[in-house]
């Protein structure tokens, strides 16, 4: 009951910060891009929620954490919330003044990457009991090197940068895109600091990555 309460505070927390950031910049309620991406967000987040919080409590208490310990991860942490932060406003001031305009078909093609990313991020999950917010190696962690992550080492982050590009189109700005384009090299910063984290403390991390040759695109990078 008290991770279920917990759970739900910060779902209404988020939709109300994340809706001030977008309709207030805009100068009204009437952002139907505004809407569209608050249900595409938000509506698989409270569903996914409560099956974690009926089938897997202890999955989800860990993605409720979110105090890093590493220095370099809680710079990318305030980095990131920065980027978040301006893109929401940009977009939300783009749409009072319309500095930009995505046709409708990109942002319903933008939507169907959102949710698709969202399934993905699912089945990672899924694959992946020992996720959590923050950067650590927990009792009795093994490597998982099955689905997602026989393709790429950190297939949660590949989902996300997928998902949060495609946010600035669900909400119709390209200068919003912009503010949100520099996630993709903080994400990368993270990556690093966390297999130097996962290579000290998770046994066969090593032999995994001789396995598993890519981080983040496959024949990339």
């Amino acid at each position: 009951m008290k991770l279920g309460l917990n759970a739900l505070v910060k779902f209404a927390f988020g939709i109300a910060l994340v809706g001030t950031m977008i309709f207030v910049p805009a100068g009204t309620l009437n952002f139907p891009n505004g809407w569209l991406f608050i249900v595409l967000l938000f509506l698989p987040m409270l569903l996914f929620g409560a099956f974690l919080l009926i089938k897997s409590p202890g999955l989800l208490e860990k993605r409720l954490k979110a105090k890093e310990k590493e220095d370099t991860q809680k710079g990318v942490v305030a980095i990131s919330g920065i980027l978040f932060i301006v893109g929401f406003i940009v977009a939300g001031l783009d749409f009072r003044f319309s500095w930009s305009h995505v046709p409708a078909w990109l942002c319903v093609f933008a939507s169907a990457i959102l949710l698709v990313s969202y399934a993905f991020y699912i089945e990672v999950m899924r694959e992946n009991a020992y996720l959590s917010r923050t950067i650590e190696v927990q009792e009795g962690q093994k490597v998982v090197d099955t689905g997602l992550y026989g393709i790429v080492r950190h297939p949660m982050y590949a989902v996300t940068v997928w998902l949060f590009l495609s946010i600035p189109l669900v909400l119709g700005s390209l200068w919003s895109l912009l503010c949100f384009l520099p996630y993709v090299a903080v994400i990368a910063i993270r990556i690093v600091n966390e297999e130097k984290v996962l290579e000290s403390g998770l046994d066969g991390y090593t032999e995994y990555k001789k396995r598993v040759k890519y981080r983040l695109i496959p024949f990339i990078w």
